[in-house]
């Protein structure tokens, strides 16, 4: 049911678009709009394993994955990554090889680097207990505003104002209906307005997985956002050959960039490019013509 909704459901969405096209946010829009939110998430809401956790650290890795990655790959993912590193303690002392090959097929490994950042800046000087504070979250590797409010609101429940892709389509699908370049400053006041301060916990569980269904139902609304940018190509970009590179160096331990360019099958000059980037990245560490694993 994800994916869709069901008859009522329907005839409601009808009403709050009639009403925001006739009185825009109107207190009974917003009404009607939280209504409709939170009767489809407690039918049909997902079942994901972080969302049977307050934990701040399970919430900390669950919202650092899903940054750029599929919820269903998450959801595997999570679980193995969270079985090999269990608290901020366990992930503080591990290598970063260890915290990298646990992260292979989420991709985008800087963030696996800045969550063992995280951790080892928990560890050392917060005693190993995150700060509920989204300012202070904020200033953490790889955790900007929006993730530093979404990790206030599920591990702490905090009634905090933010928006993200699922967030911003639900709105711009509601509210702004023939509107092109919608800002995120023009949907964040609407955000506070429908906001549900008793239980955010929730409140924000259920726009992401009313996002999920727009974005299976509908023409994608937050093309008409002034945010909006259509993702790169990822088969046979540089950050495809660069995950493949950066595995192989994982699995070997030591690789010449001869036998890179041989396994991963590139041309030889890219492939030296890009072990050149993850060297000076700090992902790997290069002597004479061999990598390794840092």
């Amino acid at each position: 049911m994800i994916g869709s909704l069901d008859p009522d459901q329907n005839e409601r969405e009808q009403r709050i678009l009639e009403e925001t096209r006739v009185h825009g946010n109107s207190p009974e829009a917003v009404r009607l709009f939280r209504d409709l939110i939170l009767s489809h998430f407690r039918a049909y809401g997902r079942d994901l394993p972080w969302r049977h956790t307050t934990d701040p650290y399970r919430i900390l890795v669950s919202e650092i994955m899903l940054q750029q990655t599929q919820v269903e790959r998450v959801a595997v993912r999570y679980r193995e990554f969270l079985d090999r590193f269990p608290d901020f303690a366990s992930l503080a002392r591990a290598s970063q090889s260890e915290v990298l090959l646990a992260w292979q097929g989420m991709g985008y490994n800087r963030r696996a680097i800045a969550l063992k950042k995280t951790a080892q800046r928990v560890t050392d000087d917060y005693g190993g207990r995150l700060p509920a504070d989204v300012e202070t979250l904020a200033t953490f590797s790889g955790i900007g505003k929006a993730t530093a409010a979404a990790i206030c609101a599920y591990a702490f429940n905090m009634p905090v104002v933010y928006i993200e892709t699922n967030i911003r389509r639900v709105f711009i699908h509601f509210f702004f209906q023939d509107r092109e370049g919608v800002r995120d400053d023009e949907i964040l006041p609407l955000v506070e307005q429908a906001l549900d301060r008793g239980n955010p916990r929730e409140w924000y569980s259920a726009l992401m997985d009313y996002g999920t269904v727009l974005k299976k139902r509908t023409t994608n609304p937050n093309r008409r956002s002034a945010s909006y940018s259509r993702q790169s190509r990822f088969e046979g970009s540089d950050r495809q050959v660069r995950g493949r590179i950066l595995a192989l160096v994982l699995e070997e331990g030591t690789v010449t960039g001869e036998a890179a360019a041989a396994r991963v099958a590139e041309d030889p000059g890219r492939v030296r490019r890009i072990l050149g980037d993850l060297v000076r990245e700090g992902f790997i560490a290069e002597t004479g013509g061999t990598y390794t694993c840092r």
